[in-house]
């Protein structure tokens, strides 16, 4: 194998790539990247085993093949070369790496040893504006549960409905929903679990491209999902298993209607947490009738009270609710609105939360009984 590229166009490729290259004992070249040359295509490629990288680097091709090396001593090494030109040619059982008067070698294992990514059809595919994606990931992801105990909850479900993507997370605490348009896929309807870890690793491959504006497609197999865009593949296992119909617990009326400004809420909130019992985190709001007025309050015995009133449009019956004010916190900082809508059922109801003007988020927070 002998392949020439920018060190620019290396580092890229590896930054992107070499991410999931995990220490194993059992299986020591997952720790490794594979670079592999053949039919025009220089080629990145790592995996955990969970989910795999292909990265398609620019490069020129001089002799075919493949071989993997250690990901992160052959990225640390390429981000210290000048941005020139980079010769990455095999010799015995190391990659001879040299630029200017900058040559070294690193010691390496068989491609053979590397696991192979598995292959997803590419006949049909949804597809998706790559900022309108990540802001969608973005509004939902951090609702996904961390725990691993109900493996289904640690996953975005993904409803494909015509031309629309609905993206759902839950934690059986709060819940996130948001969708998002999609092109392709014809009139079927699917459902997939995927990884929560999967999503966060794409949406770092999104956060490092250039193609801000450019499109993300979605191609789905059996049991695994490939995201492309740009020279980049992210290919992943599926979640098996039934996703809870979480429609069942999000309100279709409510009893009380409140708009108010998202910084202050935030700001009353945060005041109101530093009084919070320990381990409930327990905030209370209350929408007097009336008043126009949100009241945000906490009371610990340890360490005091907090009460601030903030200027809101209230409509409906006087109410209110205790609600987890991580919970409440995570869903105010994902919106980027100026006015919050909050729907309220009674103190024994999930809440909702919406931006002012986008009907195709909704947030929903299970109350602390008290």
């Amino acid at each position: 194998m002998k392949i020439i590229s920018l060190q620019e166009n290396l580092k890229h490729g590896l930054f992107v790539a070499s991410h999931i290259a995990i220490k194993n004992i059992n299986l020591p070249i997952l720790n490794n990247v594979l670079i592999k040359a053949d039919n025009g295509n220089v080629k990145i490629i790592s995996t955990n085993l969970e989910m795999g990288i292909v990265n398609n680097v620019r490069g020129k091709i001089e002799v075919e093949g493949s071989f993997t090396v250690d990901s992160k001593i052959i990225s640390d090494y390429i981000n210290l070369l000048p941005n020139k030109k980079v010769e990455i040619k095999l010799v015995d059982d190391s990659l001879v790496i040299s630029s200017g008067n900058y040559k070294t070698k690193i010691k390496g294992q068989s491609a053979e040893e590397f696991p192979l990514i598995p292959t997803v059809d590419r006949e049909k595919y949804y597809s998706a504006k790559i900022e309108d994606f990540k802001k969608a990931i973005g509004r939902v992801l951090f609702a996904a549960s961390v725990s691993e105990s109900r493996l289904e909850l640690s996953g975005v479900l993904f409803s494909f409905v015509k031309d629309k993507l609905i993206l759902a997370a839950t934690d059986s605490y709060r819940l996130a929903e948001k969708s998002v348009a999609v092109g392709g896929g014809g009139q079927s309807e699917e459902k997939i679990i995927v990884p929560a870890k999967t999503l966060q690793e794409l949406m770092r491959i999104l956060s490092a491209g250039s193609e801000e504006d450019g499109e993300l497609k979605i191609y789905l197999s059996e049991n695994q999902v490939m995201f492309s865009c740009g020279n980049t593949e992210l290919i992943s296992r599926l979640i098996e298993g039934q996703y809870p119909d979480y429609q069942q617990i999000v309100p279709t009326t409510s009893k009380t209607n409140v708009l108010v400004e998202r910084a202050e809420l935030i700001r009353a909130v945060k005041m109101s947490s530093l009084f919070s019992k320990t381990g409930i985190n327990d905030v209370n709001l209350d929408f007097p009738a009336g008043k126009n007025s949100v009241v945000v309050s906490a009371v610990s015995g340890q360490t005091g009270e907090s009460t601030t009133e903030i200027e809101a449009k209230t409509s409906g019956v006087d109410n209110g609710v205790v609600v987890n004010y991580r919970y409440l916190l995570d869903g105010l900082n994902t919106l980027d609105c100026e006015m919050v809508k909050i729907e309220v059922v009674d103190n024994n109801t999930p809440c909702v939360i919406r931006p002012e003007k986008d009907n195709g988020y909704l947030y929903v927070i299970m109350p602390i009984k008290q």
